[in-house]
């Protein structure tokens, strides 16, 4: 049976830490900032991790 292919789009926007947390870039943070406050645009700044069922259900496709 061969194995499953991961999705390479995923893989490039997504990373694995070394304890198994999945980590992305926030989104909404490429242009238009002008529209948005100054808190939300700090916020925006990090990485964030992705907890839950959700991490769960990308972990597969990774």
């Amino acid at each position: 049976m061969p194995k499953q292919k991961s999705n390479k789009g995923l893989r490039k926007r997504l990373k694995v830490t070394a304890t198994g947390k999945i980590k992305h870039r926030q989104p909404g943070h490429s242009h238009l900032m002008s529209g948005k406050s100054a808190k939300r645009r700090r916020r925006l700044r990090g990485s964030s991790v992705i907890t839950g069922a959700a991490a769960k259900r990308l972990r597969v496709r990774l």
